[in-house]
């Protein structure tokens, strides 16, 4: 005799758990025999929410009707995939890919609007930041944060200054009291990137009132680039 498969479905494991152990509790409070394959199978039906096995058996007799075809909907349709210009425009000529990159992180005062999620964007923007401290003199850290609050957007000058100083272009001595910037030789790649930053903040201070602490000429100039 073929034996016939019924699907078995449970909507809460957790419910049909619990109402299998208490029928069984049950079975053993009147029976001291483990319940017969056929009384198990119906317990199964029950704490599945069937009356028995036979309303289970019955209910996978059942044929299936087909779902009608669902018409799909015009706005579902798949739209051709036009060809559109870059978001941000050409690359900046005699950037390399990873130093346009990092250029693109900056609005047009040479300030930094973003965090780059890439480790290698994030040195190469840091370096911009770096321009702007003088070697000359010594930092306190509010002096620190109050500057690189000034040179980015995304409010977390923390961040900046702690990654300043771990790709030793700052350093931080009598715990925190004393910062300066240290002044290691930029690469080839990074020299017409700091270049093309300079410009955009001397453009910048150009046009705007000098702050109480300019230098001469009323606009603060970033530290030249060694080499």
């Amino acid at each position: 005799m073929t034996r016939q498969a019924i699907p078995f479905h449970a909507d809460d494991l957790s419910a049909l758990a619990k109402s299998l152990r208490q029928q069984l509790k049950q079975h053993q409070a009147l029976a001291a025999e483990l319940p017969s394959h056929l009384s198990l199978l119906n317990m199964l039906a029950r704490a599945a929410g069937h009356r028995n096995l036979q309303a289970l058996r019955a209910q996978a007799d059942q044929p299936v009707l087909a779902a009608p075809p669902i018409k799909p909907s015009p706005l579902l349709q798949p739209t051709p995939i036009a060809t559109v210009a870059p978001a941000r425009g050409p690359r900046h000529p005699g950037l390399s890919a990873l130093a346009d990159r990092a250029l693109r992180q900056f609005d047009e005062r040479g300030r930094l609007t973003r965090w780059p999620s890439k480790h290698q964007v994030q040195r190469l923007a840091l370096w911009g930041l770096w321009l702007h401290f003088d070697s000359r003199r010594i930092y306190s850290e509010g002096e620190v944060n109050r500057l690189l609050q000034s040179l980015h957007d995304f409010g977390d000058h923390c961040t900046l200054r702690r990654e300043l100083v771990t790709m030793g272009l700052l350093t931080r001595e009598d715990g925190g009291r004393r910062y300066q910037r240290l002044n290691p030789q930029p690469s080839e790649e990074l020299r017409p990137l700091l270049a093309e930053l300079r410009q955009r903040h001397q453009r910048f201070a150009g046009r705007r009132t000098p702050p109480p602490d300019a230098g001469p000429g009323g606009a603060y100039q970033p530290q030249s680039i060694a080499g």
